[in-house]
């Protein structure tokens, strides 16, 4: 299994790139996002893209992406009945990682029906199956002023406060909802006030 490729690229579109690696070209398919990044590289410069390899009796595929979290949120998409590759960088390319992952949390159908070939059953079926698999500590935070350690303090409160009003009987959906606020607010809250403050909004 290919984990990721290194090289200068050699001819890039907005769905696919090829990247030279010693002589030998590998051609990727990318969404819009990857190649909105790709197209700040300079030229000669080695740029790095993850690999999702789609293999099947008659095609052997290579999905290049600029993140390892685009390529993760890619993998969890084709795993779903109904989507493939195609499909899976269409949304990819309508939607970040944390905007996907966001819908998926929230139940919005309606964003993902955005999509172009994304029906009404298929953005059902997406919620469904991938809800309980995403972490809703890496949705996206809009914490101000807050740099890597402040946004690994918010995922951290995130998925323990989470947790903890789950146990409490409040649905993944309600205290995400409430936690997202208050941590929104006070990026620096510790667990037990988070706890505290999403309880009082949702009474």
């Amino acid at each position: 299994m290919i984990d990721y490729i290194t090289g200068t690229i050699a001819e890039l579109t907005p769905t696919a790139v090829v990247i030279d690696n010693h002589g030998i070209g590998y051609m990727m398919n990318i969404t819009l996002v990857t190649y909105d990044r790709l197209l700040t590289v300079k030229a000669g410069e080695v740029v790095k893209l993850w690999v999702s390899e789609v293999i099947r009796e008659d095609t052997h595929d290579l999905n290049g992406f600029a993140s390892k979290r685009e390529r993760e949120m890619h993998e969890l998409l084709i795993s779903v009945s109904g989507v493939g590759p195609g499909t899976a960088r269409a949304i990819l390319s309508t939607l970040k990682p944390d905007q996907l992952e966001q819908a998926i949390a929230g139940d919005d159908v309606t964003l993902l029906k955005g999509v172009k070939g994304v029906g009404g059953k298929t953005a059902q079926r997406i919620i469904v199956d991938l809800k309980d698999k995403i972490n809703s500590a890496s949705s996206t935070l809009n914490i101000s002023n807050a740099g890597g350690e402040g946004a690994a303090h918010a995922g951290q409160v995130m998925d323990e406060a989470l947790a903890a009003l789950i146990m409490l009987g409040f649905t993944q959906q309600q205290a995400y909802k409430a936690l997202k606020a208050v941590i929104e607010a006070s990026p620096a809250v510790t667990v037990e006030q988070a706890i505290k403050q999403a309880l009082k909004s949702m009474k």
